[in-house]
């Protein structure tokens, strides 16, 4: 059997539009999906219709998979002769075990490629309104990984790290004190400007900005938990200017969407873009009626009629995909006016190439009603 292809992709730091346009075309193309925690479920949608779906999260210490588990999973899927996606938040290379990942397929000769993402080591701190280099403050970063054993051997240079202008320090909340006191102790000045950022890109954003030395009361203060990020350099300073993300005027705030799942998504881009949370429940579904004797008998008689009124974008639909299996088309609505309720109904008929005549200004049926019994109240074309 010829071998599958493995895609290591890079998914972003949580906001959905984050991942790059080479990322969707290869989740597009994937036959399985494996996926971390951090992985939007909004991501999750450019998935095809029929691809294996599988949960390999990671979430305070609680593994659904270890990482053996995940390296053999790829790799027996691959075998099987799978495209496989291997989803990651952030960068595969970047604290992410994508290296590891690689090692595996490449050691079983499975053909692999590496889609690089948006790190959170960047994003996060850009969201939050801090750039990590500046000419007036400085011309050095470092990433650090926050999960470096306290009581293990040391192979982080904190001596060194003290002399980096900007640091970064990503998933380091458990071990938040010991960070602080290396720093200090090796020669950081106390007083240094630093933040911690959880959630970061996403609605649910957090940021803490304090000096260094008062960032352990902090986050203990708010209760910080994973996932965050750990800024410490004076470029944090610029947060007061830059802050654009967490001043958007629905930032922060659930809104709840009832609409049918599938007519929701420009709305919630909309929401989303506002810095809203949006939280899809859909109440309504779509369905066609059980008899459809009345319409069959209207759309046999159409000649008879003067106008044709919709009420809905749903309603423009069902009524034109029926058209078309009952053989006729829109040739059939010659010299029959067209009312629309509301502009998006209007924009649905007129999509079709199909002028309207009236738009009642009310959106609710009882506009319908005035428009025709005035003929002043509504929009006439």
């Amino acid at each position: 059997m010829k071998k599958g292809k493995v895609y290591l992709i890079g998914a972003g730091p949580g906001e959905a539009g984050l991942i790059t346009v080479r990322g969707v075309r290869c989740l597009q193309a994937s036959d399985v999906i494996i996926y971390d925690h951090l992985v939007s479920g909004e991501i999750l949608r450019h998935a095809k219709d029929t691809a294996r779906l599988i949960y390999a999260g990671k979430e305070g210490g609680k593994h659904t998979l270890s990482q053996e588990e995940i390296n053999q999973l790829v790799v027996e899927e691959a075998e099987r002769g799978q495209v496989v996606a291997r989803l990651k938040g952030g960068d595969p290379f970047i604290f992410g075990r994508g290296g590891e990942e690689a090692q595996v397929l490449a050691r079983a000769g499975i053909p692999f490629e590496v889609i690089p993402g948006v790190t959170s080591a960047v994003a996060v701190p850009a969201y939050a309104g801090i750039p990590l280099t500046h000419r007036g403050y400085t011309s050095s970063v470092a990433f650090v990984t926050g999960q470096q054993d306290p009581t293990g051997d040391e192979s982080i240079d904190w001596e060194a790290l003290s002399r980096v202008g900007t640091l970064v320090f990503l998933m380091g909340v458990k071990n938040l004190p010991h960070i602080v006191a290396n720093l200090i102790k090796h020669g950081k000045d106390a007083a240094t400007p630093a933040a911690l950022i959880r959630w970061g890109t996403t609605a649910d954003q957090e940021t803490i900005s304090c000096s260094l030395k008062d960032m352990v009361k902090k986050a203990e203060e708010m209760r910080f938990s994973p996932p965050a990020i750990l800024i410490v350099g004076h470029v944090v300073g610029l947060r007061e200017d830059l802050n654009w993300f967490e001043k958007k005027p629905l930032f922060g705030k659930g809104i709840v969407i009832t609409r049918p799942e599938a007519q929701a998504h420009e709305f919630a881009a909309l929401l989303r873009e506002e810095g809203a949370r949006v939280i899809p429940f859909p109440v309504i579904k779509v369905v066609p009626p059980e008899d459809l004797h009345d319409l069959d008998r209207a759309i046999g008689g159409l000649e008879k009629y003067q106008w044709l009124v919709f009420t809905s974008a749903n309603g423009v639909d069902f009524f034109f995909a029926r058209l078309r299996e009952r053989k006729r088309d829109i040739r059939d609505l010659k010299g029959i006016r067209i009312c629309a309720l509301g502009p998006a109904t209007r924009a649905r008929i007129e999509r079709l190439g199909i002028r309207v005549d009236l738009v009642p200004e009310m959106f609710i049926s009882e506009g319908i009603v005035a428009a025709f019994a005035y003929p002043l109240v509504g929009n006439y074309n």
